[in-house]
């Protein structure tokens, strides 16, 4: 009998753990997360679309973003577990608006995509060249939301890879066990 009420305490604990989990604000934002995306090395390998400067200062943006939220970039060479190939494009309407879209895919170690994160924003264009209102401000706040995404990608692929190793080690403790 007693271990049974013992059983039921370690159940209504981890009820409230639970809900305590459930009530970090954020809606899967980068500063709502329960985990860290250390230890979750990534390859960042090309941004396609924009002209050399472009690329490069976004490439900047995007490293320093990295450095914020803990994704450890690594070489194209070096040992990485996802790697993340960027597209962007422009797009002018018919009203003169210019939009920015772009397209994030991280691949895992075998090249299979895992994950593809989209999203577009206006931007101001300065005359014909639309790559001309991609200004420092603009290129970080690009670079600040894309790796949040990234961050919170590695950091639930982190968590899952835990769980998975979790359920193993019980698994086969259950399996000694009886």
């Amino acid at each position: 009998m007693h271990g049974i009420s013992n059983a039921w305490r370690l159940i209504g604990l981890a009820g409230v753990v639970a809900l305590g989990a459930c009530q970090s604000g954020g809606g899967g934002s980068f500063a709502s997360l329960g985990g860290s995306p250390a230890g979750v090395p990534i390859a960042l390998e090309v941004v396609d679309g924009p002209p050399a400067p472009v690329r490069t200062a976004l490439t900047d943006e995007l490293v320093a973003a990295a450095s914020k939220r803990q994704v450890e970039i690594t070489g194209v060479s070096g040992p990485a577990r996802y790697s993340v190939r960027g597209y962007l494009s422009t797009e002018t309407d018919a009203q003169g608006s210019t939009a920015l879209a772009y397209v994030w895919d991280v691949f895992d170690a075998d090249k299979r995509r895992a994950k593809r994160l989209t999203g577009s924003k206006p931007i101001r264009a300065a005359g014909r060249d639309p790559w001309s209102g991609l200004d420092k401000d603009t290129l970080a706040k690009l670079a600040a939301e894309s790796m949040d995404e990234i961050a919170v990608f590695l950091s639930e692929s982190k968590r899952a890879g835990a769980t998975v190793t979790a359920e193993v080690r019980t698994g086969s403790e259950v399996a000694v066990a009886q």
